[in-house]
């Protein structure tokens, strides 16, 4: 179908859809049953057949299984079926782990999917642009992604990205109008916006006409949809050290073998041991642990309103030094309120709060309503985008809160809707960050026009040649520049954000030139209105430098208002400096270098300015989380090393360039996350401090007995019965760990930081070391060189070696000591504990197993003997803190 030859009412017509009334939910819901969701062809999932296979793909396990087949051969039937079955159940627990990685990252991605803007039952809602169905009346706007092929019905300066789909690299202006030529490629369709290209300026509303695998998008999807989850930095890290520790456990493993031969031991029996104990000691599951801890992570952070879109901030969120953060909606509540304006050389007082559109206006404490004051209101709420609305009894605003303040004073002073709606606007001249304005050119019913333009007063003041006072309109002097400077710095030293109106009357004939049409304005007034701090986080702030995280306050604001609002949340030190965008100008990169340390408050800055913030702080050694919204945000993002957008306001150019999204857009989501971050990476520490020391412990009970000359401690059934009981559930209860109370009273991790750092290589060499050897000691002291007790000893040893790692396990929750944290605080780990000894009394005492895992009942005092020396290493090292 060529819709960009339809008409709009042929296309209405085609689509069964009217733009004023948009589709019903109930039409929507059905389109989406019957033409499926607006997605792309996923890659190609792994069955859970292959997904269970996996499990067994591992060399030392297929070798393991082989060895197992010989005993078996040799007539060692209960052996052979014990371990089959030992391995079958690891490879299950094996298999939930990583579907469970796989749900965690698939519903992660599900989050962050874009949303698109729909108008359905007569008002606009966001929804999941997967959601998105043919027929609906879509609206967009700079910065945000298209959800699907959409046909412009409505433009306003528009243009569009779309080298992801054309390879034309720069932005495509659009307009609305047919185009009758025939055969048109996409990037000629200049009435069509395409699915997955970006808007880059403008607005525009269309209708909806292809979705999913159905888009220009879809015929290419093979270059979008098919990419490769990359490793994290520590999962690569992991990985290597797995690459090492395989090594040095085979060669171990193998000299215990060739040691036990020598001694006389039968070659199969050492074999299958030898085989059973690199399975054991290799941590083989650590990546697959590692995976889940962090989307285990990544699930608590979305509780926490804060999704994680790649894996490796997890890491980088603990090292972070320096959070730049945007002073609207993220460190204030983004419900702006007018509070004063200034009119005709004079300050009006503004009564009310939030978005409710009760208040009054006060000249020297007396009500007041002029024309002059409807007028500027007036302007106010015709340059304007954003909606009022009441729901639940609430009042809410759908827009800018910027231009809701705006919307809301003239509803105070009775403007409504029907006011507005008798003039037209005929042009738009967007606002961006660059420009720091936006003019509309609007029609009143006489057919006069003018053009309203609103933006920062020191950007537009330069742009004024008049002024409005009240008997008329008169050229702009020097001495009225002072004045309205001097009132800027009087709203600013009250934290209120000014917003400038200016007017120019314009001729019905003459050309809409975007050159001239904010040139030679008429200043009208200045509105100035706050944004109240949000309660949390001046709290947060603090938390952050006691984590030492120093807080830097980025804004677009006056400089006086940013400082207001800095020293209100003790962001400031009495010594902090505040930077301005045009002295940031002015400086090289190593200027800025010089004094960056100082400076606490950014204001008036552009994007680009946050690009050589970012630069100078990360020259000076700092890991930098930056926090942006809007389209040419994006860079700045991208380069720092923790890259946050909003969840609310922010585009989904932004969004796409971050690591990390606030859903509620507020600060103290970043320190929450910066904790989470911390104690995810510490527990990561503790799971591999455990696994690693009882890996230890299991090679050097084994190697410690063949070089004394013993019998084997363990068999080859009970060695993988350890690995079972011990590895698996309380390895994972380590990952859920709760942050120890002091973790953001440290300082950031160093990035450059090595998996052992801190004395954990010491710790487990030493605790691993300890339970080697009590181990040992304990089988000794019950064998007593006597044959006839190799069982009993077997089972004693047995069950020293799993005592002491299930005691162990607590003293990993700490740094410090097995006796600094409440054993009882992660009931998940205590749960997987007594899980664990379940298993292990189960194959003591029940008869039917003892045959099968070499064990004998064990009385009272066996057990006394056995938690006393099981104990010695953890609390050995519990008193001595090292």
């Amino acid at each position: 179908m060529k819709w960009y030859q339809l008409s709009d009412v042929e296309l209405e017509k085609k689509l069964g859809v009217a733009k004023q009334k948009g589709l019903s939910s109930k039409e929507a819901s059905s389109r989406l049953r019957k033409f499926g969701p607006n997605l792309l062809e996923a890659d190609h999932k792994t069955s859970l057949l292959l997904l269970f296979l996996k499990q067994f793909q591992d060399f030392m396990v297929l070798v393991l299984l082989a060895a197992t087949l010989v005993s078996g051969l040799l007539g060692e039937y209960v052996d052979a079926i014990a371990i089959m079955i030992i391995v079958l159940v690891n490879g299950i627990i094996g298999f939930f782990q990583e579907q469970k990685a796989e749900k965690s990252l698939a519903k992660l991605k599900e989050l962050s999917a874009p949303m698109a803007t729909v108008y359905r039952d007569g008002s606009w809602i966001k929804i999941p642009s997967k959601d998105v169905v043919v027929g609906d009346l879509i609206k967009v706007a700079s910065g945000d992604r298209i959800a699907a092929d959409i046909r412009i019905t409505k433009s306003n300066s528009l243009e569009i990205e779309e080298s992801a789909l054309t390879g034309e690299s720069l932005p495509i202006a659009k307009h609305s109008n047919p185009i009758m030529e025939d055969a048109l490629e996409p990037a000629d369709q200049t009435n069509m916006a395409f699915m997955g290209t970006m808007v880059t300026r403008g607005s525009a509303e269309g209708i909806v006409v292809g979705t999913g695998m159905q888009t220009a998008m879809g015929q290419i999807a093979d270059l979008l949809v098919h990419t490769q989850q990359k490793a994290t930095p520590l999962e690569r890290k992991l990985a290597e050290l797995g690459k090492i520790l395989i090594v040095v456990a085979l060669l171990l493993t193998a000299f215990v073998v060739v040691l036990g031969v020598i001694q006389g031991h039968q070659v199969y029996q050492m074999f299958l041991a030898g085989v059973s104990l690199a399975v054991a000691a290799i941590p083989e599951g650590l990546p697959a642990i590692v995976t889940v801890a962090l989307s285990l992570g990544v699930q608590r952070m979305i509780k926490k309103k804060a999704i994680v879109r790649k894996l490796s901030a997890v890491e980088t969120l603990g090292s972070a030094s320096v959070i730049c953060s945007d002073k609207t909606g993220t460190m204030t509540e983004n419900q702006m309120t007018v509070k004063g304006i200034y009119l005709n050389h004079a300050f009006i007082d503004v009564s009310g709060e939030g978005y409710n559109p009760k208040g009054s206006f006060y000249l020297n404490n007396k009500k007041i309503n002029n024309k002059h004051l409807d007028s500027l209101l007036l302007y106010g709420a015709l340059c304007n985008h954003a909606a009022l609305e009441k729901k639940k009894g609430k009042w809410l605003i759908d827009g800018d809160p910027t231009e809701g303040a705006l919307l809301v004073a003239a509803r105070k002073a009775n403007i409504s809707l029907e006011d507005t709606e008798k003039f037209k606007v005929i042009h738009e001249l967007p606002f961006d960050s660059d420009r720091k304005r936006m003019s509309v050119v609007v029609e009143a019913m006489d057919g006069s026009r003018f053009v309203i333009t609103k933006g920062a007063p020191e950007v537009l003041l330069p742009r004024c040649t008049y002024i409005q006072d009240e008997v008329s309109r008169r050229p702009l002097r020097t001495k009225d520049e002072k004045q309205i400077n001097h009132a800027i710095d009087q709203m600013a030293d009250h934290a209120l954000r000014t917003i400038a109106i200016c007017i120019k009357p314009i001729a019905a004939d003459r050309s809409l030139n975007d050159q001239i049409i904010e040139k030679d304005l008429t200043f009208v007034g200045i509105s100035g209105m706050i944004d109240p701090p949000r309660k949390e986080v001046k709290a947060a702030i603090a938390e952050c430098n006691a984590a030492g995280i120093k807080t830097v306050m980025i804004t677009g604001d006056h400089a006086k208002t940013a400082q207001a609002i800095a020293k209100h949340l003790e962001l400031m030190p009495e010594n902090g400096k505040v930077l301005q965008g045009h002295e940031l100008s002015k400086m090289t990169q190593d200027q800025l270098s010089e004094i960056i340390e100082d400076v606490y408050v950014f204001a008036r800055v552009t994007p680009e300015h946050k690009l050589k913030i970012i630069k100078a702080l990360q020259d000076k050694g700092h890991v930098v989380a930056m926090t942006g919204d809007g389209v040419n945000d994006a860079p700045a993002i991208k380069a720092s090393d923790i890259g946050i957008s909003m969840g609310n306001s922010g585009t989904d150019v932004a969004k796409e360039a971050s690591s990390l999204v606030l859903l509620d857009d507020n600060f103290s989501t970043i320190k929450s996350a910066i904790k989470e971050g911390r104690n995810i990476y510490e527990n990561i520490r503790k799971f591999i401090r455990y696994l690693l020391a009882s890996n230890v412990g299991e090679i050097l009970v084994m190697f410690f007995a063949m070089l004394l000359a013993l019998p084997l401690p363990l068999v080859p059934v009970q060695i993988l019965w350890v690995n079972l009981v011990t590895d698996g559930l309380p390895a994972m209860a380590l990952g859920m760990d709760q942050a120890e109370d002091d973790v953001m009273n440290r300082g950031p991790r160093n990035p450059r930081e090595g998996i052992f750092a801190r004395g954990l290589g010491f710790k487990i060499i030493s605790r691993g070391f300890m339970i080697g050897l009590v181990t040992l000691i304990a089988f000794i002291i019950a064998y007593q060189g006597n044959p006839d007790h190799l069982i009993y000893a077997q089972t004693i040893a047995f069950t020293t070696l799993v005592m002491a790692q299930l005691i162990h396990v607590f003293d990993c929750r700490s740094e410090k000591s097995v006796f600094a944290r409440n054993p009882f605080q992660n009931l998940y780990l205590v749960g997987a504990v007594l899980s664990s000894l379940l298993l292990v009394l189960i194959v003591i005492y029940y008869e039917p197993l003892q045959p099968v895992f070499h064990t004998t009942d064990l009385t009272i005092k066996d057990w006394i003997f056995i938690l006393a020396m099981s104990s010695i290493p953890t609390f050995f090292f519990g008193f001595s803190k090292k």
